[in-house]
């Protein structure tokens, strides 16, 4: 049986991807869910905590790694600390990977700064670059329903929070367009199909 392991988005907790979590398990995976600080510890603390979690509390010889935005970043910052990682693959469901728009507008409010803590410079794209050493397949929103709303200027297409162009990554191996809002890729279905297939085969369904 492989194994896959979450890891939550901005001010989440792991609750809102338990429909994701069942559509998985019916497909036949192990599946666990990493909790970390999205606010209080920054991207490279966040990263070195999945480390230990993979290392004491993960089963499995293959581990694929699905992440909903902030937590593709501290997927990427994980496997540029800690690159000896199990086999597996990487799927990443509406991440800025090229920085956030909604971010580096809302941080010229002093209160907007505060609520994003100390994830603020990830998510101004201040990443480690992809090795793209293992697949990675990237998932991007195209229903813009979020909290892009309260910014004039996001590029479209866009799930509302993150534009399309924000989730391309050099050296992914593929990358995904599905109608659905930034939460609300993880309730869609079709989203939970397509991470399977890639885990699977290392390209999207399509």
């Amino acid at each position: 049986m492989e194994t896959i392991v979450l890891v939550h988005g901005l001010w989440m907790n792991g609750l809102e991807m338990r429909w994701l979590r069942r559509r998985l398990q019916a497909r036949g995976y192990r599946l666990y869910q990493f909790h970390y600080h999205t606010v209080g510890r920054d991207l490279a603390e966040n990263a070195a905590c999945l480390n230990r979690y993979l290392a004491g509390q993960v089963a499995g010889e293959t581990v694929h790694l699905v992440a909903h935005s902030l937590g593709g970043l501290v997927v990427r910052r994980l496997l540029h600390d800690f690159p000896a990682q199990r086999p597996g693959r990487v799927v990443t469901l509406g991440t800025p990977h090229q920085g956030s728009y909604v971010a580096g507008r809302a941080s010229r409010s002093g209160l907007l700064r505060r609520l994003l803590g100390m994830s603020l410079p990830a998510l101004l794209g201040e990443v480690p670059p992809w090795r793209a050493e293992r697949e990675l397949g990237s998932i991007a929103g195209t229903l813009s329903i979020g909290a892009g709303w309260l910014f004039r200027g996001l590029p479209r297409p866009n799930d509302g929070t993150v534009a399309v162009v924000e989730t391309l990554l050099a050296g992914q191996r593929d990358h995904l367009l599905l109608h659905a809002s930034h939460v609300a890729l993880l309730f869609s279905r079709a989203a939970a199909l397509e991470v399977d297939y890639f885990l699977r085969h290392g390209v999207f369904h399509h």
